[in-house]
């Protein structure tokens, strides 16, 4: 039998009302949900449930509030059983979840992080000068010699997230982004869509907003991995605690690697991926990088019925 695998979402996966069914259900999630709005010192709980969706559409709320939702998920699902994963893996944000879920940040540091990680990142580049763009239809190879070719001196474009084979987002100044947009097009990308998003992530310009993340997380402390966490940065199983602040620092302006990530986890063994959190977007991604992996989602109290048989096998 192959190995089970956790994975947590990210920014883009959130939605008003998100946690809700585990926080009806579940003492656990409501604990989780409790120690959030504590170290917030907000109502962050109502925001998730409540929205409105424009103040939770904003980085530096959507941030721990995803964070939140994904932990109550987890505890919830932890109440019905007590299986372990042979790994964890989240994609940007949803990398500090699968942090908390193994040991090494204690969650409402991580909520505190997250929160300031969003400010930061939203501060560190004036309001439109950064910009992202989605590439579906071309590799990465041909998408890194288009964001070579447009960018010029200090305007550059980067590969930022590569989702699936053929599905990457392209991060950086507005200029260069939107030159390399027309160069997308002209090489036959099936599609170009613009991001709705506040700050150039897993770019260069997030430089000052990783310096400043830094400081941050020489305040906390970081403990061992009780359970494998394969990083964004090097798409490799990650155990040891004293490396955790370093790459959660580079994670800003380096991709989001997550089509190796999926890659490796199946070389190492992996079947089963199990997106614990908000929404399927990481499940659907999944599916298109290696669709002979078993991909189930636990985004709400319903899933649990189904995920128990997998776990309790």
């Amino acid at each position: 039998m192959g190995k089970i695998a956790f994975v947590f979402p990210g920014q883009g996966s959130q939605s008003v009302g998100m946690g809700k069914s585990f926080f009806d259900s579940s003492e656990a999630a409501k604990k989780a949900f409790a120690e959030a709005d504590e170290a917030m010192g907000c109502g962050l709980m109502r925001l998730a449930f409540e929205g409105p969706s424009d103040l939770l559409d904003r980085t530096e709320f959507t941030q721990p509030a995803l964070l939140a939702a994904s932990i109550a998920a987890l505890r919830a699902l932890g109440e019905r059983t007590d299986f372990i994963p042979a790994c964890m893996a989240g994609h940007s944000l949803g990398e500090y979840t699968a942090l908390v879920a193994s040991g090494a940040l204690d969650f409402k540091d991580a909520v505190r992080l997250v929160h300031l990680r969003g400010k930061f990142m939203q501060e560190s580049v004036p309001q439109g000068a950064g910009r992202m763009c989605a590439i579906l239809g071309l590799d990465l190879a041909t998408v890194q010699v288009i964001c070579d070719s447009a960018s010029i001196d200090a305007a550059r474009v980067v590969p930022a997230n590569i989702n699936t084979p053929e599905q990457i987002v392209i991060s950086g100044s507005a200029a260069a982004v939107d030159i390399a947009a027309n160069l997308a097009k002209e090489r036959g990308a099936k599609r170009v869509v613009p991001l709705q998003v506040s700050a150039p992530s897993h770019s260069p310009l997030m430089e000052k907003a990783s310096e400043r993340l830094g400081e941050e997380l020489e305040k906390i402390s970081v403990n061992g991995l009780r359970v494998p966490v394969y990083t964004n940065v090097e798409a490799a199983p990650l155990s040891d605690g004293s490396r955790v602040k370093e790459l959660l620092c580079l994670q800003l302006t380096n991709p989001v690697r997550w089509v190796d990530i999926v890659r490796r986890m199946k070389a190492d063994g992996v079947d089963t991926i199990i997106e614990v959190g908000p929404g399927k977007v990481l499940s659907g991604l999944v599916k298109r990088i290696e669709k002979d992996i078993s991909v189930l989602s636990v985004s709400e109290a319903s899933d649990i019925e189904k995920a128990l048989p997998m776990l309790d096998a």
